[in-house]
């Protein structure tokens, strides 16, 4: 059999319908199929590889790593030099109150411990999450996604969870003294790139202070850069009580974290004892590896270019006629069409043409892009080339 026969007979997937392009080899913002064909990633592995593809300090960073050792023991129970340098370099950038990190090995992991830890906290159970907002897939971060569509089959799931409607301040109301937490996006990825409204941010900061909910931010698709700051919070003016990473965090390696203060943490570890377990959770390779992107990350320019290099982007695109509007903040685009009824044959285009996208869970009629942040003005340029290319072939 073919790879391909065995991908669709032996693999479990999440569609029937996934690309199915065949990879093998991938390098800077490249990927190559088994015919040669050179492909752009404009959607980094949907925002993963922030630092590219195979970065080279990222690659020899975890060289190094499998020189000293792999997996040890259950997360928590050694002192491992690769864990701890990433803890550091992670508080290093943010607030005195997000100081102790929890590392697991993915986003879903993440929102899952920072549920918990805002319940064991609080000893409240009432959990308030958004309209069209996305969390994961796993029975509790499935609970506080968005839509009812993607989880009515699976029901029953975890029970006393609210939602609101995202920047309608009047809802913030029914936040109350019963909620443990409220988990947000500070900008909504999966419903086509919904920034907060002026002000919304610091009056849902109130709310939840005013009650004793934690406010919990989700910044697994903005993080580590995308926006034009390391964290998305960064841009407005407010501190969340727990933060949530993954995805770009682990520069194409797997890793997530919750990061809180040490007293919220510490509540982890009593009453009862090993309040969250994680086997591979903060595995040295991939802790070797976030450390390494951090760095490429912060060494040059590469966060405060993503402003600059979206607005190139953004008024390229934004003049076709194809296009109804472009919603953005640094290097995230949502690129809304006018037809949604050609977004396959949209889609179909661009691979022809060279370029990978996709589309929004739920924005439908909005396409992503979201390319490594390594990205030059002359890839940019080419990329807008082809992109229009590809609109006028529709």
């Amino acid at each position: 059999m073919t790879q391909r026969e065995i991908f669709f007979r032996h693999l479990g997937l999440p569609s029937f319908n996934p690309i199915g392009l065949e990879i093998e080899k991938a390098e800077g913002i490249y990927l190559y199929d088994t015919n040669g064909k050179e492909y752009i990633d404009l959607v980094s592995g949907i925002s993963v590889s922030n630092t590219g593809h195979r970065h080279p300090h990222v690659i020899l960073a975890i060289k190094e790593q499998l020189d000293k050792y792999l997996y040890l023991n259950v997360y928590g129970e050694f002192i491992q030099s690769a864990q701890v340098m990433l803890a550091e370099k992670l508080v290093s950038f943010l607030p005195e109150g997000l100081s102790s990190v929890y590392l697991v090995n993915s986003g879903s992991e993440a929102v899952e411990g920072a549920l918990k830890l805002a319940k064991r906290f609080t000893g409240r159970t009432e959990i308030i999450a958004f309209q069209n907002a996305y969390h994961g897939s796993t029975q509790g971060a499935l609970s506080i996604l968005g839509n009812e569509y993607l989880k009515n089959a699976f029901r029953p799931l975890l029970p006393d969870i609210k939602f609101l409607e995202f920047n309608k301040l009047n809802d913030l109301q029914r936040i109350s003294a019963r909620t443990a937490c409220v988990v947000a996006e500070t900008i909504q990825a999966e419903a086509g790139i919904i920034l907060p409204e002026q002000g919304y941010l610091e009056e849902l900061r109130k709310r939840c202070t005013d009650m004793g909910a934690l406010l919990v931010i989700d910044d697994v698709q903005m993080g580590f850069g995308r926006t034009g700051c390391m964290f998305s919070f960064e841009h407005y003016n407010f501190i969340p009580d727990i933060l949530i990473l993954a995805k770009a965090m682990g520069a194409g390696m797997p890793i997530g974290a919750f990061i809180s203060s040490k007293q919220v943490m510490d509540t982890l570890a009593f009453a009862p004892e090993l309040g969250h377990i994680t086997t591979f959770g903060g595995h040295p390779v991939s802790c070797a590896a976030s450390l390494a992107g951090i760095e490429v990350l912060t060494s040059g320019n590469l966060i405060n270019e993503a402003a600059l290099k979206g607005k190139v982007l953004h008024d390229n695109i934004v003049i076709h006629r194809s296009v109804a509007e472009i919603r953005m903040k640094g290097l995230a685009m949502g690129v809304q069409i006018k037809h949604p009824e050609k977004r396959i044959l949209l889609t179909e285009r661009m691979l022809d043409n060279g370029i990978i996208i996709d589309w929004f869970l739920f924005k439908p009629n909005t396409f992503r892009i979201a390319p490594p942040l390594t990205i030059t003005m002359d890839e940019i340029e080419l990329c807008c080339t082809l992109i229009l290319k590809s609109l006028d072939e529709i």
